[in-house]
């Protein structure tokens, strides 16, 4: 069945879904590799902010304890926080601070998480804990002028309901921690934006109701509510890696949309809701997040999700990120949008074709969302429909539309379409190919990325009664984007195509 599009707009398109995308943790900017990621990136993305954990913890060195004529004094140091931010803001991104995990000196006890061991610990003094608080928070403010970091939402912790996170999964002892630190945050200015409390996709509905009353009770400052999405199972390991099976792509809408359903009615119920982090597995190692399923996947979402929340950021930009240990291969399942050394995944493109759509909805459905911008350009973002078991994958699927041209004179309209599937802009695909090369050679690196390209492909199609007609068809896994401009013909009059190998022109009469 063919879809006609009306002319006029039904809608906007936000921009939450690129409002922030998480990272690795914060000392990892410093790398090479991690900065010529991002700055490719933002070139062709352009999220707004980034968040990642880790900014307390002690391999940035902010919290410095030291004994001067038998005294304790700390030190706050802030030399690799500035080069760190400085970067994200000459690549016009922002941070969105997350502040964990304890560093080791003021902790109260020695449980850590992951591999880079960020202590998990509530602290042995929440005086001291507020004065680091405020120092950093202070610092940041001095060095990017409060206007800047007014901008910034700052989180408090990460996944508190998890014992994993934070010791014993204690609500009351996480309660204490925000309430001393949103104030610590506030004593800096009172219109930064602090908020919380990070919830896992795993927490009990009781969890942020719990929270609500307790912020409330003690009129304790909040601006935003955060929680996570993910959707996979049990992990299956394997060395080196693990598999999961994977519910629908609407569960994770419906993770999206839990916060205001909970907080409906309590005095947090209008509060910005922003998912700090969502993926498909909750797992680095989990080689669904490479393969052009996972970009089908998450079209939905990013189509939308914008509708359910303030803002929804993808767990993670890049590869560099090691909670389970430094990767041994290339291509290893982790979270990124782009490996090590920049080669692109296919829900890297899904981005990127959402930052060619224009702002105003003209149609949706459940396999496409149609955009104009304000040049009169319509772009049609399309994905094939998934199998989440991966035993009935759907080889096949049309899409077809009938588009408004928004120009009286075009006779003809200019089509460029752009995609990735099994066969196109698949790097995963074709590194299995080449062998599964752990640390590919500079010329299996240069193949692999010419392979992460998507396959584009163009055409003119006739306007007829102001309307183009475009049927998309597509292969398994496939997201294609469609872009349709109406075309001003400025052929000067002497040009004849049949003459291009030297004819002489026809005979006149």
């Amino acid at each position: 069945m063919r879809i006609s599009v009306a002319e006029q707009p039904s809608g906007r398109l936000t921009e939450a879904w690129r409002f922030a995308v998480g990272t690795g943790r914060f000392d990892l900017a410093l790398r090479r590799d991690y900065q010529d990621s991002l700055a490719l990136v933002q070139r062709e993305i352009g999220f707004r902010h980034i968040r990642g954990h880790g900014l307390l913890s002690d391999g940035v060195g902010v919290h410095r304890p030291y004994s001067y004529r038998g005294q304790r004094h700390v030190r706050h140091a802030f030399g690799y926080v500035d080069q760190v931010i400085d970067a994200y803001l000459d690549l016009g991104i922002r941070p969105f601070v997350e502040l964990g995990f304890m560093p080791s000196a003021l902790a109260s006890g020695e449980q850590t998480v992951f591999w880079w061991r960020g202590n998990v610990t509530p602290p042995r003094s929440h005086t001291e804990w507020a004065d680091l608080v405020r120092a950093t928070v202070g610092h940041l403010v001095d060095r990017y002028g409060l206007d800047e970091v007014r901008r910034w939402p700052i989180e408090v912790w990460n996944e508190p309901d998890l014992k994993d996170f934070w010791q014993d999964a204690n609500p009351d002892a996480y309660h204490r921690l925000y309430e001393v630190t949103a104030h610590a945050v506030k004593e800096v200015d009172a219109e930064l934006q602090v908020g919380g409390p990070a919830l896992s996709p795993g927490a009990d509905d009781g969890w942020l109701p719990r929270f609500a009353d307790f912020v409330t009770d003690r009129a304790v400052p909040i601006d935003f509510v955060s929680r996570h999405a993910y959707t996979s199972g049990p992990a299956q390991h394997v060395p080196f890696g693990v598999h999961q099976t994977l519910a629908p792509a609407q569960r994770l809408l419906e993770q999206f949309a839990s916060p205001r359903r909970q907080l409906a009615g309590t005095a947090l119920g209008q509060l910005p809701v922003h998912i700090t982090e969502f993926n498909s597995s909750y797992r680095p190692d989990n080689p669904i997040h490479d393969t052009a399923f996972h970009a089908a996947y998450l079209a939905p979402v990013l189509v939308e999700g914008g509708d359910l929340v303030d803002s929804f950021a993808y767990w993670t930009f890049s590869d560099m990120f090691e909670e389970v240990g430094i990767p041994t291969t290339l291509f290893h399942g982790g979270f990124g949008l782009l490996t090590h050394r920049q080669v692109k995944k296919p829900t890297y493109h899904l981005y990127a074709f959402m930052r060619r759509l224009g702002d105003q909805v003209l149609a949706r459905g459940t396999d496409h969302l149609v955009t104009r911008d304000d040049t009169g350009r319509i772009a049609v973002l399309a994905w094939a429909p998934v199998d989440v078991t991966g035993r009935d994958p759907v080889d096949g699927h049309t899409v077809r539309l009938s588009l408004p041209v928004a120009s009286a004179t075009a006779r003809t309209a200019f089509l460029l379409r752009s995609s990735v599937s099994e066969e196109a802009g698949n790097a995963w695909r074709a590194w299995c190919e080449l062998g599964r090369p752990p640390s590919p050679t500079t010329g299996q690196l240069d193949v692999l990325r010419e392979a992460a390209e998507p396959a584009r492909r163009h055409t003119s199609l006739p306007v007829l009664a102001g309307r183009v007609e475009l049927d998309l068809h597509l292969a398994r896994h496939e997201v294609t984007l469609a872009e349709v401009t109406p075309v001003t013909d400025e052929t000067p009059p002497w040009w004849d195509e049949s003459r291009l190998f030297g004819h002489e022109p026809p005979a006149t009469a």
